[in-house]
């Protein structure tokens, strides 16, 4: 079975690259995949032991300030790799970053307590940075926050809030829906399928006659990619838990970077985040 699951990750890259088109159009079901995938995970974590700790706090410090300074150093050569750059190392953490972390052999309490901070702490941040950076500047900061939120909550907050419920007043029923948390792995290899698909439709409708931005875009995602797993491997390991560190620091929803970009800078910076999730999802094969 382990083999098989190596085999996964690879087959539904490869799938979401031939057939783009079609799996693009399946794109309003990963939201309910991503609440599924949590569900389950949520489902096998003892939700009192989850604590905030000095590891989460360097990892989202990193990202606030790479993102920032990435901005600001590429700026004066070009707009749009410094707007990718910002999104692309912005971006929170993946919602399924569970799914691999654990498999991987991350302690599943460190990795979801950061799958929640990462998630509200860009949501904070991303409000502030979009204010003075990018098409959107106009904004009100609690109308930017609140938008934002609405595309992480509903995924995020409810599954958690269900499993609290569950494991206070319910707990065999909990029990029963935690024996069935290896299927989150399928799932989300079902929406990869479907968000690598997306990524590559997106590629091919938007990215005609800018392909030297795609280029020098897809260069630098893949540096970023390289460069967070890196930094978090070496947070991580600093408090025990190496895998968590590179996972939650490195495995990006570049969903939601996509949708910043559309909604806040050039679109066609979203490219960064488009190649980072081919970028990390062929490393968590390879890890795999």
């Amino acid at each position: 079975m382990q083999k098989f699951r190596s085999f996964v990750l690879p087959l539904a890259i490869i799938a979401g690259l031939f057939f783009h088109h079609w799996l693009a159009l399946a794109k309003p079901i990963v939201p309910f995949l991503i609440f599924f995938i949590l569900f389950l995970n949520f489902s096998a974590t003892e939700i009192r032991k989850l604590r905030i700790s000095a590891m989460h706090g360097w990892m989202l410090l990193f990202q606030a300030v790479v993102s920032l300074g990435g901005y600001f150093i590429l700026r004066p050569f070009d707009e749009l790799l410094a707007q990718g750059v910002l999104v692309g190392i912005l971006s929170p953490v993946a919602a399924s970053v569970v799914v691999i972390a654990c498999m991987l052999g991350a302690k599943r309490e460190t990795i979801t307590a950061y799958s929640l901070v990462g998630n509200f702490g860009v949501a904070l941040l991303a409000p502030v940075y979009f204010s003075f950076i990018g098409t959107n500047t106009s904004m009100p900061f609690w109308d930017s926050f609140l938008l934002i939120l609405s595309k992480i909550g509903p995924t995020i907050v409810l599954p958690l809030l269900i499993i609290i419920v569950l494991q206070l007043f319910l707990p065999k029923a909990n029990d029963f829906i935690a024996k069935y948390k290896t299927g989150s792995f399928y799932l989300w290899a079902v929406a990869l399928m479907i968000t690598i698909g997306q990524t590559i439709d997106f590629m091919f409708l938007h990215g005609a006659g800018h392909w030297t931005s795609i280029i020098w875009l897809s260069v630098a995602s893949l540096a970023g990619c390289a460069l967070q797993f890196h930094v978090g491997h070496v947070i991580g390991n600093r408090y025990g838990d190496r895998i968590a560190g590179g996972q939650g620091l490195g495995q990006r929803n570049t969903a939601l970077a996509i949708w910043m970009a559309g909604m806040y800078l050039q679109p066609l910076a979203s490219i960064f985040p488009a190649a980072y999730s081919i970028w990390q999802n062929v490393y968590n094969s390879l890890q795999l």
